[in-house]
């Protein structure tokens, strides 16, 4: 990274021998170079699959679509989604979130509503109550 990074906090992530911006004619060279001396790269890993992890990581991080727009330069939503991905561990998260809130509010119910305590309210009555 040392021979492409820009220094200081707002650098560019690649540049040229001179310090420059990497023109489109020479990037793709550059960045076939710049791949091979990283390890545990795949052989076909793509520049803009940069982009994609970026969106993934933001949102996994918390960030919204408009968070992740804004970082990416982008105006528009379709875009950004094309971008951004879930996989089966971000779904196992979203799945134990939804459980923590039924469980929390089913819980909350039972003790405000002792004589009700065997009774359940249906999924959609609990997301109408939150």
């Amino acid at each position: 990274m040392e021979s492409y990074v820009e220094p200081g906090p707002n650098g560019l992530v690649f540049v040229g021998e001179r310090g420059a911006p990497f023109r489109r004619s020479t990037f793709g060279r550059k960045w076939r170079k710049a791949r091979q001396l990283v390890d545990g790269l795949p052989e076909g890993f793509r520049f803009y699959d940069l982009r994609h992890t970026g969106h993934t990581l933001s949102t996994r991080s918390g960030a919204t679509l408009k968070d992740t727009m804004v970082r990416a330069g982008q105006s528009s939503e379709k875009a950004a989604l094309i971008y951004q991905h879930s996989d089966d561990d971000r779904q196992r998260e979203v799945a134990a979130g939804l459980d923590d809130t039924v469980r929390r509010v089913r819980r909350a119910a039972s003790v405000d509503d002792p004589d009700q305590a065997g009774e359940h309210p249906s999924g959609t009555d609990l997301a109408r109550s939150e």
